[in-house]
């Protein structure tokens, strides 16, 4: 294996950073084991600290720090005396030319992450644990919970992975489409996480929705990806202050702010997802982004256009919530009595009635209309039932406006 000592190399903090997820991706599938993977990858990046200093960075570091974590985990198991028979099948005799650069690697890992026989909570701890290689601590403040019950559900999970013997594979045939589209859940879960105020986990699921698409270029992952580079491209002027201050309604922001590049990005996504066989919902919702996106002002808005894709949209997934978005967009439409009429036709059966957005939308388009004491008693109800404080303030200022 060739060393390349000249000034170029990497620093091995610039190697972890762009490496270590590949490397654990392909030990857990030489090892078989999550736990014997991450010791694995922790030898190898040890003996990288002893060794490239001295000899130099390798001209291949991913190949050099999976075979160096593959030796020191055999080597762990035979001092320890380890029974791997019916747990770990690891070949203690290895080959010096075997190719270790394979990037099904990380897919496999996704999708093992992301296991339906995983609980949801589980799935997106481990998407953001072994896949995103956040920190145990950093992935409990994304659950507002603390760092040993998060660690004690990583453990579950991965007790869950080893006990059901999920299989650390790319599903094949019809099972693929279901699979991925749980996968494409937890990766939006990721994104949803981060809306307001974790800037970092919308970036992180991101960076996975590119991950996805350049292995797995299927039309729900492209138009995912789309769609969370279109609604991030609005995230500094979302609110009056980064990670706090009052919500700023969608035709109330400034444009000029808004992320050209990554519209630029998203916007020919969408037209891709588009025109790929069996797109769905993640690509519609990112149509409707693509068209706010597009357009110069609110009022200037292709609102017809935006209702039609709703219409499709409850067509493939029949949501209360989408029945509401398409409610606003009719009112924008039509006129605020028109989407008022559909938004009580929602909350009389008894739909979203726990929902703040319902009563919050129900209150602008009141307030409208000029019915200030329905339109009070309607906010009363949102802020009653919200939980952001972004929103919470903005739901305020309309109360105090009235």
């Amino acid at each position: 294996m060739g060393i390349d000592r000249g000034s170029s190399r990497l620093g091995i903090e610039d190697v972890y950073r762009a490496e270590s997820r590949r490397v654990l991706a392909t030990l857990i599938r030489l090892l078989g084991d999550f736990d014997l993977a991450e010791e694995a990858l922790q030898d190898a990046f040890a003996a990288a600290v002893e060794h490239w200093p001295v000899e130099g960075t390798p001209a291949n570091p991913r190949s050099w720090l999976i075979s160096t974590g593959r030796f020191k985990a055999i080597d762990r198991l035979r001092k320890t005396r380890r029974e791997v028979a019916g747990e770990v099948d690891v070949p203690l005799e290895l080959s010096d030319t075997e190719d270790y650069d394979v990037v099904d690697d990380r897919l496999r890992l996704i999708f093992t992450c992301c296991h339906p026989a995983l609980n949801p909570d589980a799935q997106v701890a481990m998407t953001l644990r072994e896949v995103c290689g956040l920190t145990t601590e950093q992935v409990a403040a994304a659950f507002l919970t603390t760092a040993p019950t998060l660690a004690q559900r990583i453990v579950r999970a991965k007790s869950k992975i080893k006990g059901a013997k999920i299989p650390y594979e790319v599903p094949a045939g019809s099972e693929l489409s279901e699979r991925l589209a749980s996968v494409l859940h937890v990766v939006y879960l990721v994104f949803n996480q981060g809306y307001f105020t974790r800037a970092d986990l919308a970036t992180e699921a991101i960076r996975l929705g590119r991950l996805i698409v350049v292995l797995l270029p299927e039309a729900e992952a492209i138009g995912l990806l789309a769609l969370m580079l279109l609604h991030d491209a609005r995230r500094a002027t979302r609110t009056t202050a980064a990670g706090g201050g009052e919500l700023i309604p969608l035709e109330e922001q400034d444009r000029s702010q808004w992320n050209r590049a990554q519209i630029q990005e998203g916007v020919p996504l969408v037209e891709r997802a588009l025109t790929s066989r069996g797109f769905g919902p993640y690509t519609l919702q990112a149509a409707i982004a693509a068209l706010h996106a597009e357009a110069p002002t609110s009022a200037a808005t292709d609102w017809p256009q935006i209702v039609g894709l709703y219409d499709v949209l409850l067509r493939a997934d029949q949501s209360a919530v989408i029945e509401l978005n398409r409610a606003a967009a009719v009112a924008m439409r039509d006129g605020p009595e028109h989407g008022l009429t559909l938004i009580d036709a929602i909350l009389a059966r008894g739909d979203l009635e726990e929902y703040h957005l319902a009563h919050a939308a129900r209150a602008d388009l009141l307030r409208r209309l000029g019915r200030k004491s329905e339109a009070r008693d309607a906010y009363g109800r949102a802020l009653a039932l919200t939980m952001e404080e972004p929103e919470r303030r903005l739901i305020e200022r309309r109360l105090q406006e009235l």
